[in-house]
């Protein structure tokens, strides 16, 4: 659930666009890449991410190419539906709304909502969503819409601030202008890693999925390979060691980690990426 608001629909096609070269054909993947742990980027316009590293090691072990592209969350559905970008890696909720646009791969990943305050504020889950606090929430994320159809529409006294992107949500937290934020746990994990006047109060188990996603009907038949890539992955151990990379891991740690075991990837060796990945952003 992310987003990166640009002119109008445009997208930031090539700044630090990662394509693994000599495996077959290139599709384009596009991310809303302002959400760690699952995709962000640095000011170099290198990519890191749990979605990113994913549909790179996939594209290896099944024989193609990709190319990751940022995009604006309100537009990815959209745009991934029509064909203009061929496949969407953005920690995406899978939902009968979205699946009116695209299809989605088998669940790579479960997800509840976490609510997180400032540290010293005194609430808990209870005090943090009712007694007339504000809560943020990305626009058109699963968090928004659960304090809306289940707080809001039921006569519970809080209110929902709307936010571009998750990031600022976290800032106005930090900086006090709203009591709260909703977004999914491992984000909320990580924005609790990354600053310690944040803290998790609670966990609301929606039992979310998140899929991969491509354009409605699956023209270029991607989704056998993208499932048939997490098995893969998962078989050999590489998609676990992603996993002990990526959640509640320094994000500096990780991004210096990527950078020193990113020579495997352009080998192709995925296995020995995600190992080395895991192993230095644990150190």
């Amino acid at each position: 659930m992310k987003r990166l608001l640009l002119t109008g629909w445009l997208i930031i096609l090539v700044v630090g666009a990662f394509a693994l070269t000599g495996l077959g054909e290139t599709y384009t993947v596009a991310s809303d890449t302002t959400w760690p742990p699952f995709e962000w980027t640095d000011t170099a316009g290198n990519f890191y991410g749990f979605d990113l590293d994913a549909i790179r090691m996939i594209a290896i072990v099944e024989g193609f190419d990709v190319q990751i592209v940022s995009y604006d969350w309100d537009i990815i559905f959209d745009d991934v539906g029509i064909g203009r970008v061929d496949i969407g890696a953005s920690g995406a909720t899978i939902t009968e709304a979205r699946e009116q646009k695209v299809d989605f791969s088998d669940p790579y990943w479960t997800s509840n909502q976490a609510v997180i305050v400032r540290a010293d504020s005194g609430l808990n889950i209870v005090t943090a969503l009712s007694g007339g606090h504000t809560v943020g929430a990305q626009t058109e994320t699963t968090g928004a819409n659960w304090i809306k159809d289940n707080l809001i529409a039921n006569g519970v006294d809080v209110k929902l601030a709307e936010y571009p992107l998750y990031p600022l949500a976290v800032l106005d937290l930090i900086n006090g202008n709203i009591d709260a934020v909703i977004q999914d746990e491992p984000a909320s994990r990580a924005s609790a890693v990354v600053d310690p006047r944040l803290a998790i109060v609670g966990v609301i188990e929606t039992g979310e999925t998140f899929g991969f996603f491509v354009a409605e009907g699956d023209p270029k038949g991607l989704l056998p390979l993208i499932n048939d890539g997490v098995k893969k992955l998962q078989a050999s151990g590489a998609w676990d060691n992603l996993i002990r990379a990526y959640m509640g891991t320094d994000q500096a740690k990780v991004e210096a980690a990527w950078k020193e075991s990113k020579h495997y990837l352009d080998e192709g060796d995925v296995d020995a990426f995600a190992q080395s990945l895991a192993d230095l952003a644990n150190q």
